[in-house]
């Protein structure tokens, strides 16, 4: 019989630990209190707990991404694998940020949450949770990912697309990595043995990273004010990308001032699904080639804000730039 696999279990807060207050529901469950809902995982593996904070995912910010990693690194070798309870209006923020931070991990780090507290009679955390212990005692599991609503996804694939619903979850331009069902993991892609890198931690993050999203008739100058406090802009464009040009005010002359300072600007599109092609229409072809904007393609959002602060925390140079954002990290983007 194999020894049982030794699990961290780091926690965050977010509804997965709240009980109710006279102010809302607020995180105030611990670790090790979480643990206790899931006696089954003693079947399986063997956890430690660890409480991190305790935070509405709301108050989620990039120092805490970073504390995170600093958990995983300074415990990456006492553990088969590690999972992380989190607040779930952040958790793709997190899922990415984290496959940035910690990167060619063959030990799985799996980021988990609930819609409803877990001390209540209904409620999918206690399901949660444990389907996360079982990924991550699964020898075919690796990396970042998410685990929800009885699915793994790839951490910088998720994102929250319902408010309520317990399949909050969907992968985005990408297909579940995994499912898991009556007490068993099925995986879709089982590429573990094709990875030969060995595990990288980063330490640094450019907070200063923000996003425009556009409407109709949105004076451009919004890009001037933005220049002096940033050093990237995210623009999220209407359809496949494009920028406007109004008799009000012109984003390319925006665009042109941006690249003058030498700071990023990123298009991406408000479509949640098939990603952006700059080059199909005029209002895009143009401006891109002009100053050889980024496209975040079939990248998530979440995923482009957080790469975009992992990049720039590690270097200004335009064209290292330009390649860290192409090269493909935890299934981030597919085309370019």
């Amino acid at each position: 019989m194999s020894p049982l696999k030794r699990i961290l279990l780091l926690a965050t807060g977010g509804t997965i630990a709240c009980k109710r207050t006279d102010g809302g529901l607020t995180p105030v469950i611990t670790s090790q209190e979480l643990l206790s809902y899931v006696p089954a995982a003693r079947q399986f593996c063997k956890v430690h707990t660890v409480q991190l904070m305790n935070i509405d995912s709301t108050n989620m910010q990039a120092e805490h991404w970073l504390l995170i990693a600093a958990a995983v690194e300074k415990n990456y070798d006492s553990y088969d694998g590690f999972v992380i309870t989190h607040g779930t209006d952040t958790m793709a923020y997190t899922g990415a940020a984290l496959s940035y931070l910690v990167q060619n991990s063959l030990k799985p780090i799996v980021i988990t949450g609930a819609q409803k507290p877990i001390d209540m009679d209904v409620t999918d955390a206690r399901t949660n949770l444990l389907d996360s212990l079982r990924v991550a005692s699964d020898g075919r599991a690796y990396g970042v990912n998410i685990v929800f609503d009885g699915k793994l996804i790839a951490g910088t694939r998720g994102k929250k697309e319902r408010t309520h619903s317990y399949n909050a979850f969907s992968s985005i331009n990408f297909p579940y990595l995994a499912s898991v069902q009556d007490d068993r993991c099925i995986f879709y892609i089982d590429d573990k043995n094709q990875q030969t890198e060995s595990v990288r931690f980063y330490h640094t993050l450019d907070e200063r990273v923000t996003l425009l999203k556009l409407i109709p008739s949105m004076d451009a100058s919004v890009l001037d004010y933005m220049a002096e406090r940033y050093d990237a802009v995210i623009i999220e464009s209407f359809g496949v990308g494009g920028l406007p040009s109004y008799r009000s005010g012109d984003f390319y002359n925006a665009i042109a001032r941006w690249t003058e300072l030498g700071k990023t600007v990123v298009v991406t599109t408000q479509v949640p699904r098939e990603g952006s092609n700059m080059t199909v229409y005029e209002v895009g072809r143009g401006i891109k080639k002009d100053f050889g904007l980024l496209e975040a393609y079939d990248m998530t959002l979440e995923a482009t804000v957080t790469k975009l602060m992992w990049i720039l925390g590690q270097t200004g140079d335009a064209a290292e730039i330009h390649r860290l954002f192409y090269t493909t990290i935890n299934r981030d983007i597919l085309w370019s």
